[in-house]
Formats: C-alpha cells, sequence, structure tokens
C-alpha cells in the first residue's frame, strides 16, 4: 500500500500538478479497477479531468430499460391479450385480470363457477336455486357479450389510428372515455351479479363455496392454530 509524504512548504505549481496527476494515475492503475481515458487529451496515460468524473458501466446482456411489452408489438390489437378477446367475446369474467375480483374474494360466489361445481357434483343446490342461477347467469353473459363486442370494437379503432399515424387528440379524447365508460359497464354486469348470489345461496353454501375455490386464509375452521385442540376449536368457532 501507497503511503502519501506530506509535500514541501515551498514548490513548483507546475510540479505539484504533474505529480499529483501521476500519484492519481498509479493509484487507479494499482487498485485494479477499470479506467476511463480521454483520447482527445495531449497525454495519452493520465486522465483528465473529465475522464476521472465518468461512471464506469459494465457490459450487461440485457438493457436496462428491456419492455415487458416486448413480444406485444405483433398484437393485432395492442391493449387486449388473446385471452382478453376470447373472454370479452364469450361474456366471461377473465378480461383484464378479473372483473369480478373484489367480489369474488370477498366472499360473493359467481354463478359460472357454481353451475360447473354442480355439474362436477362438488355442489348441492336446490331445483329452485338452479333456475335462478341460471337464469341470473344467462343476463349476465348476454349483456357481458354486447358490452364486450363494444370494447373490442374501439380498442381497434384506436390501435389502428395510432399504426396508420393519423390519430388526433379528438379522436383519442372521445375513444379513451368511451372505452373507460364500457370499462365500468362490464366491470358493473359481473360485480352486480356475485352481489345476486348472495339472495340465491345461503350463508352455508357460500361458506362452502369459498373452501372448494380454495379461499380459506382467513377461515378459522380451516386454519386451527398449533396447540389448540381441533375439536374445541371448531366448537369455540361455531364449525360444523
Amino acid at each position: 500500500m501507497f503511503r502519501l509524504r506530506p509535500l514541501p512548504r515551498i514548490f513548483n505549481p507546475s510540479l505539484a500538478a504533474v505529480l499529483s496527476s501521476a500519484i492519481l494515475f498509479l493509484l487507479i492503475a494499482c487498485s485494479g479497477q477499470p479506467r476511463v481515458v480521454d483520447s482527445t487529451s495531449p497525454t495519452q496515460g493520465i486522465p483528465s479531468a473529465k475522464a476521472s468524473v465518468q461512471t464506469f458501466v459494465p457490459a450487461t446482456d440485457e438493457s436496462h430499460i428491456i419492455s415487458p411489452y416486448a413480444g406485444q408489438e405483433s398484437r393485432k390489437i395492442k391493449a387486449l391479450s388473446t385471452d382478453d378477446i376470447e373472454g370479452l367475446l364469450a361474456g366471461s369474467g377473465t378480461p383484464f385480470g378479473g372483473m369480478a375480483k373484489p367480489a369474488e374474494l370477498n366472499g360473493y360466489p359467481g354463478p359460472r363457477h357454481v353451475l360447473d361445481a354442480v355439474e362436477a357434483g362438488e355442489f348441492e343446490v336446490t331445483a329452485q336455486q338452479m333456475d335462478a342461477i341460471e337464469s341470473l347467469y344467462g343476463t349476465m353473459r348476454l349483456n357481458a357479450i354486447d358490452i364486450g363486442k363494444a370494447i373490442i370494437e374501439l380498442e381497434t379503432t384506436v390501435d389502428d389510428a395510432l399504426a396508420n399515424k393519423d390519430i388526433t387528440a379528438e379522436l383519442l379524447q372521445e375513444k379513451i372515455m368511451d372505452s373507460g365508460l364500457l370499462y365500468g359497464q362490464l366491470r358493473l354486469v359481473h360485480l352486480d351479479t356475485h352481489l345476486s348470489m348472495l339472495d340465491i345461496l345461503t350463508e352455508r353454501q357460500v361458506e362452502q363455496y369459498n373452501a372448494l375455490r380454495g379461499y380459506t386464509a382467513n377461515d378459522p375452521c380451516n386454519n386451527i392454530p398449533e396447540g389448540h385442540s381441533p375439536e374445541l376449536w371448531k366448537k369455540h368457532n361455531n364449525c360444523s
């Protein structure tokens, strides 16, 4: 390790500048770290003042600004995935990450899932309940398909205008405002249907639905704390 000696009290300023540059060069060379040399400097090998403040950026195999959208530029409609389009045309709740997710995860069953569970023999409903669920689902699906088709048509218009470079501020504002309205209507159709299911199913059926769907994280009957008697715990929490 180098130990710098103190400079004499009286010295030549020009000589001091040269010595300082030489010492800086030696420290960089001995450190083993990459250095940047200003190719325009008349004295090669001695870092310039500009070069000494530059930051070394290591080479990487991937850009730091690589987009999560990479590959989606080939979509027919850039704003919609294939799954989104299929879901919109089918009237399902899958588009945009789940149209009724807030209701589903807060204990409001979806009619389509209940019907699937009944068909699989995992869930029982009365004949009256079945008629009500099928009617509710049928109405929801028809309304959702109509709105879904409108969303696809609108997004196609926006995408085509952007691709053809003939988009205008007026067209963009009009279509995006229409898009927000349609999206809100679609969410309302799905969410309102989930809410209506509570008028059809019993509380016990809702609990069974949540268990079948895997929503048991907050269910004390399915999460008995370690060290507690299962029998006493279930009795205390009114578990059947």
